[in-house]
């Protein structure tokens, strides 16, 4: 079936080379350094994995780490790039979902890693979304005082995000990656193709991730949004390309800026606070995705900051109606038909890594694309706000 097309805007980013599907491939730079290291994005970078790994590699060996959904739709794909190249490859499948991001799964990587005959100057290769990109890059952290690795996202939420800026961990019960390290990739390879298999819903929950950009940052990014964000959602390839590319490009600079989140770095966690509460709040059972949490978050984040006066109420509506429109969450849900309460979720915020001499630091806004971090929130504020976002979906308003 042919669907027409509307017009779009051009597309003003650059093009560095062409890939192997003639389409060009974008090359965004994290500058750190002696440690920059390049993101490539586009489609059929799959094919030339081996050529792009060459000169890292200090000896033709790849230890792939992957999980056993993502390792059934791309594992033969990307270990046949890899022999064809001359690349030996070593593939370990851990269990799929987010309950792999813990200390046991975490000393059994470790564990056969070093049995494998792991070496210093080996590179491991995490093939997945968040999950595996966190807990291999912390293993790369720590085994032998740390070894190289690379990213090769499987989700849009990892490619824009979680793959970038080297922010390594593991989840305990008390919290969501409050073990970890920062320990930067050395290569991010975000074949857009590998997102063929996505379903929607996980589209829809990187999509918070890329709207996230426009939100904190940029509203002529968010302004784009507004008329392509449910093609990047659909897939369509220019479209999801631009969003992946602009969000790294976002990350990017603010990483080389602030690398280990002294200042500017923490507002990439707009909607993060409220969003690790949620999901601590519904046990990492996957009944929330960390996308669909950050979605919520968002929206609250800018509920709060109307609600203390900061931005006009239009915007915090504005951010709602974008994220409601798109498919993605923003009321309690699930939460409201339980007897969780908001004086539990503010517990649960107050043990969140960003807190600072026992107050929470949020990412709060001014407007769309001009967001600030306040260590100065008066906890009885987020209360009764959440305590009204919870009645609201109680009583069906």
């Amino acid at each position: 079936m042919t669907t027409a097309r509307r017009s779009r805007p051009p597309n003003r980013e650059p093009a560095d080379a062409e890939t192997g599907s003639g389409e060009a491939e974008r090359i965004v730079e994290v500058a750190l350094g002696a440690r920059t290291y390049r993101i490539l994005v586009g489609r059929g970078l799959l094919a030339g994995l081996g050529a792009r790994l060459a000169g890292i590699l200090t000896r033709p060996r790849v230890l792939l780490v992957t999980e056993e959904r993502v390792a059934a739709y791309h594992l033969p794909a990307v270990e046949h790039a890899l022999r064809a190249a001359g690349i030996a490859v070593e593939s370990l499948i851990l269990p799929a979902g987010e309950e792999t991001k813990s200390f046991a799964h975490l000393e059994d990587l470790c564990r056969d890693l070093i049995r494998r005959g792991l070496e210093r100057s080996d590179l491991l290769l995490a093939l997945g979304g968040g999950v595996i990109g966190d807990l291999v890059g912390f293993a790369a952290a720590i085994l032998l005082r740390g070894i190289d690795f690379v990213q090769l996202p499987t989700t849009l939420l990892a490619q824009v995000d979680s793959s970038v800026g080297g922010k390594t961990a593991i989840d305990v019960p008390e919290g969501k990656n409050l073990v970890g390290a920062f320990h930067q990739p050395r290569l991010v390879v975000a074949d857009s193709d590998l997102l063929r298999t996505l379903p929607r819903r996980e589209m829809r929950a990187g999509y918070a991730e890329v709207v996230k950009y426009g939100l904190l940052g940029d509203r002529a990014f968010f302004d784009w949004l507004q008329a392509e964000g449910a093609a990047v959602i659909a897939g369509e390839a220019a479209a999801l390309q631009q969003a992946v590319a602009r969000s790294c490009r976002a990350k990017a600079a603010i990483v080389a800026e602030d690398e280990r989140e002294a200042g500017k770095r923490a507002l990439l966690n707009l909607g993060h606070t409220f969003g690790h509460a949620l999901e601590a709040a519904v046990g990492y059972d996957g009944r929330l995705l960390h996308g669909e949490a950050v979605s919520i978050g968002m929206r609250l984040a800018f509920d709060l900051s109307a609600r203390l006066g900061l931005c006009a109420a239009g915007e915090a509506r504005l951010v709602r109606e974008h994220l409601d429109r798109l498919g993605l969450p923003t009321g309690a849900g699930l939460l409201a038909e339980s007897a969780l309460n908001a004086r539990q979720l503010l517990a649960l915020m107050q043990r969140d890594k960003k807190v600072a001499a026992g107050r929470i630091n949020f990412v709060l806004a001014r407007a769309i694309g001009d967001a600030f971090v306040s260590g100065d929130v008066d906890p009885a504020e987020v209360e009764a706000l959440l305590d009204d976002w919870l009645r609201a979906e109680r009583l069906g308003l």
